[in-house]
């Protein structure tokens, strides 16, 4: 690849990422582990944690927007599109809640993993590319889910020309749609910091604080990089480019499209044009958790227990891949990146991720205590 903007931006979500899988690995950093912890043991550490990366995200996002640092108008994926597909949010975000707590962690946590040595991980990956591929680039996804697009909402129909809940509310009630996102991303952003440091346990806990405030960072920077000051110059040069790149659009994290993006470049290695933010983000995060692991003496290599055990992380895999397609975004492309632009979406992902996650672990202890 030549040296340009394009591939110094890579290489820029490259180095970024290899620095957010050392953090997530030293933090040990889990929206899936934030779930299970309240559930299980009534620990909210970790939860707390993935709020506090929303409101950093949130807060930065706004502020950027504020004084006219990025623009949004058009994202991949597309987070404020007024097209409100309420269903694919829901059912997407459930079976993405269900797959990661049978797979044992998130996309960001299965890469993680794999830099630690975790061979079941590489499997999850796997599975996942797989399903990702067929959601994404074949007809699959008309086939299983094309009957969920009849359920979708026009809200442009309606005069809302954003699924924003700032819009969407102005839309319904009246008032300045850019005042109240401003407003209500400032409000819910302090709220859930607030709600975070309100703990003393959590205020003593540097780990929860750094994976916290670092995740929503990283989030924040991935959104300057591609909606920044040279993202114009970034998506000129796409545009007069001989091979039209892949994916130069306003984006940050998420890690289920990138799983499909990853297995089309595998398919066809010498097109360069295929690589793109989620690729790099894909493997930087790897590579960042696999340095952390041997620096700090943890690379341990772990297969499975079963195949009962095989099967479970298999059935995960699959089913984060679909829901995450579904979602439009991962608990990390819905619950942190998504949510920081204040899309209703976003928010109903979020909550059906915490939803389906947390009853597949009711579920779960019910079925052991049978036993």
């Amino acid at each position: 690849m030549d040296l340009n903007i394009h591939t110094e931006t890579l290489a820029a979500v490259l180095g970024l990422s290899i620095a957010l899988g050392a953090l997530t690995s030293r933090t040990n950093f889990c929206t899936m582990g934030a779930v299970s912890d309240w559930i299980n043991i009534g620990d909210l550490g970790r939860m707390r944690s993935w709020m506090l990366a929303i409101a950093t995200a949130m807060a930065g996002l706004v502020g950027m927007e504020s004084a006219g640092i990025i623009d949004l108008s058009t994202t991949y994926p597309p987070y404020r599109s007024p097209q409100f597909a309420w269903l694919r949010y829901l059912v997407g975000g459930l079976l993405f809640g269900i797959g990661m707590t049978l797979s044992s962690g998130c996309g960001n946590k299965t890469l993680v993993r794999i830099g630690g040595g975790n061979l079941k991980s590489v499997f999850v990956l796997a599975v996942g590319a797989l399903f990702a591929y067929l959601m994404i680039f074949t007809e699959f996804y008309a086939l299983a889910f094309g009957w969920m697009g009849s359920f979708t909402l026009s809200l442009d129909a309606r005069g809302i020309d954003s699924q924003a809940i700032g819009s969407v509310v102005a839309g319904t009630v009246g008032g300045d749609a850019t005042t109240l996102n401003r407003a209500l991303a400032w409000l819910i952003a302090g709220a859930l910091a607030i709600w975070a440091f309100a703990n003393a346990e959590f205020r003593r806990d540097p780990d929860n604080i750094a994976g916290g405030i670092g995740f929503g960072l990283a989030v924040l920077a991935g959104w300057w990089l591609t909606a920044g000051p040279r993202a114009a110059t970034w998506k000129e040069w796409a545009e007069f480019a001989d091979v039209l790149p892949s994916r130069v659009e306003a984006q940050s994290y998420t890690f289920v499209g990138p799983m499909a993006d990853s297995a089309r470049y595998l398919l066809d290695p010498a097109n360069t044009a295929l690589l793109n933010f989620g690729i790099m983000a894909l493997v930087g995060v790897i590579v960042g958790a696999f340095l952390y692991a041997i620096v700090a003496g943890k690379f341990r290599i772990e297969w499975f227990r079963s195949s009962s055990d095989l099967v479970r992380h298999g059935i995960g895999g699959a089913l984060m891949a679909i829901g995450g397609v579904l979602a439009s975004g991962c608990s990390i492309g819905q619950g942190i990146t998504g949510v920081s632009t204040l899309a209703l979406g976003s928010a109903i992902a979020l909550l059906a991720i915490i939803a389906g996650s947390a009853l597949t672990m009711k579920a779960s202890m019910w079925w052991l205590m049978r036993e």
